[in-house]
C-alpha cells in the first residue's frame, strides 16, 4: 500500500466540495487538527454530523478516516482506556473489511488498538501489542508515515515490557529504514527515544535528542506548533530536573493550568514536579495534592487503569511528604482497588503496599475537643482540609460506630481534595448504617453525578424508589440533565411533579430541559405554573425563600414567551421586572443597546456576533454571514437571559458590550451572501458605496483588517490594500439586480472588485471577475 494519505485527504476534500459536500469537507480538512491540537469541543461538535454524512454517502474511506482521527484524540488526548475500548475494536474490525482494507489510514487503526490497550494496562498487554504491530509493521513500507506511528508504538511497548534498551533498538533500526527510504523521522520520534533514554538514566542524552530532533524538524520547512512546544518544554523540564537542574526545570515546566487543560503532558509533568519537591523547589501542598487526585480520578473514569495507578502513587509518595495521613490512607485504597483491574501487578503491587505501610505509621492527630464537638470546632477553626480530613478520621476511630456527621464532613474534606471515588465509598458504606439520613443520601447522589457514574445513580435511585420515589425521579432527572439526555430529563420530571405538584426546581429544570429541545410553549407554561405554586414572598420564611419566584425565573418566562410571540406575557413578566415598553400590545422591537451574541458555528466553534438589542431577550444580527453561521444580517433572535461576560473593570463601561447566549430564530430577514474582493478604494468611496448599499436595502459587512494587502497588477507598488466583505442581498432584490447596482455603483472604482459567485448567480459576465481574481492575486 503506497497511496499518501494527506494527497488521498486532498483529493477527496476537493471532490466533496465540488459536489456540494462543503460541512462533510471541512470536517474532513479540520478534525486531525482538532484531534492533535486537543480542541475537544470543536471535534465533538463536528464529528457525529461527519460521520452519518459519510456514511449516507456510502463513504468507508472517509468513515475511517473520521473515526481515527477521533480515537486518536481520545485515546491520547484525552487519555480514555476502557472506555474507548469499543471503539477502538469495532474500527480494527470495520478498518480490515474488503471495501476498507486499501484506504491508505487503515493500518491506522491497529495504532488505535494498542494505544487503548497501553491505557488500560501497557505491561499487561505486551504479548498482544507487540503481536499485532509485528503483523501490521510487515504491511507497511518504511516510506509511509504510518511506519513511523507504528514502530514508536512498538518501542513504548518493549519499554512497557522493562526493556527500554531493546525500544531503543527498535527506534535505530525503524529510524534507518525510514531514513534509507527518503524520508525523515517525526518529532514524536524524539519522545519515545527520550522516554526509554530517561528509564535509563542517560538524561543528557535525551535532552540532546531533543535539541537535535527539534533542528532537524524545523530544517525540513516545519514549524511548531502549540502542542509540540507544550511536549517538547514539559520532556525538557523532567530531564533538567532529573539532572537536578531546578531552574532551568522551573524555567520550562508549563503551568500547573497548562496540564489541567492537556492531559497528555500530565504525567511528565508529574514526574518533574516529584523531583523538584524533592529538591525543595516545588510547594508540596494540599493544592498540588488534589490536582493530582483530581487528574487521577479522571483517568479512573475513562478505564486507563495502569495510568491512574501511576499518578495515584506519585500523589500518594507527596501525601507521605507532606504528612496527610488520611489523604495517603484513602490513596493507597485507591490503589488497590486499581491493582484488581490490572493483568500484570509484579513490581507495582509491592509500590502500593509499600504506601499503605508508609500512610498507616504516621501519627494519629490528638483531637483538640471531645468527638461531639469536632464538627462545630472545625466550622470555627477552618483548618487546611489535609488536617481537617486527619481530624475526623481519629474521631471516627475512637467510636464503635461511625458517626454520620462526622462521615458527612470527612466526605466533604476529601472530596475537595479530588478524590471523589473514595467519598462515594465512604458515602455508600455510611448509607448502610444510616440509610434514613437525607442529607447523605443527597450528597451520595451529587457525587454519583458528579462522577458520571451511571450505574451507582441507577442503583441510588432503585433504593429510592419504594420509601421516596419523588426523590428518585429527581435524581434521575439530575442524571439526565447531567448528560444532556432532555427528554428523559422531561419524564423524570413529570414523574416527581406527580408526587409533589409544589416542586419549584423541578418545574426550573424541565423548563430549561424543554428549552434546549426547542419547546418554548412548554417551557413557558412551566414557568407560569412556577409562578402559581410559588410563596408570596410577604408570607414566606426565611428558611422558605427558595419557595418564592426569584429574578431569574420571571427572565427565563419572559424569554420563552417571546420565543412563543405571547407578547402579553412578556409584557407582563417585563412589567413584574420594573421594566418599561414604548407601546402596550404587539411584538416589542425597540433600539435598546448594542450586544454580542454568542452562536455557534457549523465547526462546533463560537463566535460572538454584534447585535441590535430590540427587546428584553431580541436583537437584530448586524453582520452579514457566511455559510459557517446559520444566521444573517437583520435576523431577529431571541437569546437566553444569563450574561457570559464579565463586567467591565471601572472606566471601561463605555467599551464594554453585554454577551448573550443565541437562542432561536425569531424572525428570519431571508437575505443572501455574496462576497466581494479586490482593492479598497479609500474610505469616502466605501462609506458611499455601504450608504448606497444600505439605502436600497442591502446588507455589506467588510471582514478585512489593515493587513490585508493585493497584489498591484500595475507593478507600479509592491501591493495595494485590499477589502474583503460580505455583501447582503435582501429577499426583495434578485442577483440579476445585485450585480447590476455593484457594478453601477463601483464603476469608477480605480481598483474593480470581484465577485465571482454573485457574477455566476446572476448570469452576468464570469470571465470579467476570474481575471480580476487572477490579475490581483485576490
Amino acid at each position: 500500500m503506497t497511496t499518501d494519505i494527506w494527497s488521498w485527504v486532498h483529493e477527496t476534500h476537493r471532490k466533496l466540495a465540488e459536489s456540494g459536500q462543503h460541512r462533510l469537507a471541512d470536517a474532513l480538512a479540520e478534525i486531525a487538527g482538532h484531534a492533535v491540537e486537543g480542541r475537544n469541543e470543536q471535534l465533538d461538535a463536528m464529528y457525529p454530523e461527519a460521520l452519518a454524512s459519510a456514511r449516507a454517502l456510502g463513504l468507508p474511506w472517509v468513515e475511517v478516516f473520521l473515526r481515527h482521527w477521533r480515537l486518536q484524540n481520545l485515546l491520547n488526548k484525552r487519555h480514555q482506556g476502557e472506555a474507548a475500548m469499543s471503539e477502538a475494536v469495532s474500527l480494527l474490525e470495520f478498518a480490515h473489511r474488503e471495501e476498507t482494507a486499501s484506504c491508505p489510514q487503515s493500518v491506522c487503526a491497529v495504532q488505535d488498538f494498542t494505544i487503548c490497550h497501553a491505557n488500560i494496562d501497557g505491561p499487561g498487554y505486551v504479548p498482544e501489542r507487540l503481536a499485532v504491530l509485528e503483523e501490521a509493521l510487515s504491511r507497511v513500507e518504511p516510506a509511509r508515515a504510518c511506519f513511523d506511528c507504528l514502530s514508536r508504538e512498538y518501542a513504548d511497548t518493549l519499554e512497557d515490557d522493562g526493556r527500554p534498551e531493546d525500544a531503543l533498538g527498535h527506534l535505530d533500526r525503524a529510524q534507518t529504514r525510514i531514513v534509507a527510504a527518503g524520508e525523515q523521522v517525526s518529532l514524536s520520534f524524539a519522545h519515545s527515544r527520550t522516554s526509554a533514554l530517561h528509564r535509563l538514566g542517560r538524561h543528557q542524552e535525551a535532552l540532546d535528542v531533543y535539541d537535535t530532533s527539534e533542528r532537524a524538524y524545523v530544517a525540513a520547512g516545519n514549524r511548531l506548533d502549540d502542542d509540540d512546544r507544550r511536549k517538547l518544554a514539559v520532556g525538557r523540564a523532567l530531564q533538567h530536573a532529573a539532572l537536578g537542574r531546578t531552574d532551568r526545570a522551573l524555567a520550562l515546566l508549563p503551568a500547573a493550568e497548562e496540564a489541567d487543560r492537556y492531559p497528555d503532558i500530565r504525567h511528565r509533568w508529574v514526574a518533574a514536579v516529584e523531583l523538584l519537591v524533592a529538591a525543595g523547589e516545588f510547594e508540596n501542598d494540599a493544592v498540588l495534592g488534589a490536582r493530582i487526585a483530581s487528574w487521577s480520578g479522571e483517568l479512573d473514569t475513562a478505564g486507563s487503569h495502569r495510568p491512574c495507578l501511576e499518578l495515584v502513587l506519585a500523589a500518594g509518595r507527596l501525601a507521605l511528604a507532606r504528612g496527610a495521613r488520611e489523604v495517603a490512607l484513602t490513596l493507597a485504597r485507591t490503589g488497590d482497588r486499581k491493582l484488581g483491574q490490572l493483568r500484570r501487578t509484579a513490581g507495582i503491587a509491592e509500590q502500593v503496599a509499600a504506601l499503605r505501610v508508609a500512610a498507616e505509621a504516621l501519627p494519629r492527630p490528638e483531637l483538640p475537643v471531645p468527638v461531639d464537638e469536632l464538627p462545630q470546632w472545625l466550622a470555627e477553626h477552618r483548618p487546611d482540609p489535609e488536617t481537617g480530613a486527619d481530624l475526623l478520621a481519629a474521631a471516627l476511630a475512637v467510636g464503635e460506630r461511625p458517626d454520620t456527621v462526622l462521615v458527612v464532613n470527612l466526605a466533604g474534606a476529601l472530596g475537595s481534595l479530588g478524590h471523589t471515588r473514595a467519598v462515594a465509598e465512604l458515602a455508600w458504606a455510611q448509607l448502610e448504617l444510616d440509610p434514613g439520613h437525607e442529607y447523605l443520601t443527597g450528597m451520595l447522589g451529587q457525587l454519583l453525578i458528579d462522577a458520571e457514574d451511571g450505574p451507582g445513580v441507577e442503583r441510588l435511585a432503585a433504593r429510592l424508589a419504594g420509601a421516596a420515589p419523588a426523590d428518585a425521579h429527581w435524581l434521575r432527572a439530575r442524571w439526565a440533565a447531567a448528560q444532556g439526555r432532555w427528554a428523559e430529563v422531561g419524564e423524570q420530571c413529570a414523574a416527581v411533579l406527580a408526587h409533589e405538584p409544589g416542586a419549584l426546581n423541578t418545574r426550573r429544570l424541565a423548563a430549561g430541559a424543554a428549552t434546549r429541545l426547542g419547546e418554548h410553549a412548554e417551557a413557558q407554561r412551566l414557568y407560569q405554573d412556577l409562578l402559581e405554586h410559588a410563596l408570596d414572598p410577604a408570607e414566606a420564611g426565611e428558611d422558605q425563600e427558595h419557595r418564592t419566584v426569584q429574578e431569574p425565573d420571571l427572565w427565563h418566562l419572559l424569554t420563552a414567551a417571546t420565543a412563543n410571540r405571547d407578547w402579553a406575557a412578556v409584557r407582563a413578566a417585563g412589567a413584574r421586572l420594573g421594566l418599561d415598553f414604548d407601546t402596550d400590545s404587539g411584538p416589542i422591537d425597540e433600539e435598546w443597546q448594542l450586544i454580542g451574541l454568542r452562536a455557534t458555528r457549523t465547526n462546533g466553534t463560537t463566535t460572538d456576533l454584534p447585535a441590535l438589542r430590540t427587546g428584553p431577550a431580541t436583537a437584530r444580527v448586524l453582520p452579514v454571514l457566511g455559510a459557517d453561521v446559520d444566521l444573517n444580517h437583520r435576523d431577529v433572535v431571541v437569546f437566553a437571559p444569563a450574561v457570559l461576560n464579565d463586567a467591565p473593570e471601572p472606566g471601561e463601561e463605555e467599551d464594554w458590550r453585554p454577551v448573550f447566549e443565541f437562542l432561536t430564530l425569531l424572525d428570519p430577514a431571508r437575505y443572501t451572501t455574496y462576497w466581494i474582493d479586490g482593492g479598497w478604494p479609500g474610505d469616502d468611496a466605501w462609506h458611499a458605496l455601504r450608504e448606497e448599499l444600505q439605502r436600497a436595502g442591502y446588507g455589506v459587512w467588510a471582514y478585512n483588517g489593515d493587513q490585508y494587502r493585493i497584489t498591484d497588477p500595475s507593478g507600479e507598488q509592491d501591493d495595494l490594500p485590499g477589502v474583503y466583505a460580505a455583501l447582503g442581498v435582501p429577499p426583495t432584490a434578485t442577483a440579476e439586480q445585485a450585480d447590476a447596482l455593484l457594478a453601477r455603483l463601483t464603476a469608477d472604482w480605480p481598483h474593480p472588485l470581484a465577485w465571482p459567485d454573485l457574477a455566476e448567480a446572476a448570469g452576468a459576465d464570469l470571465g470579467r471577475h476570474r481575471r480580476i481574481v487572477e490579475d490581483y492575486d485576490l
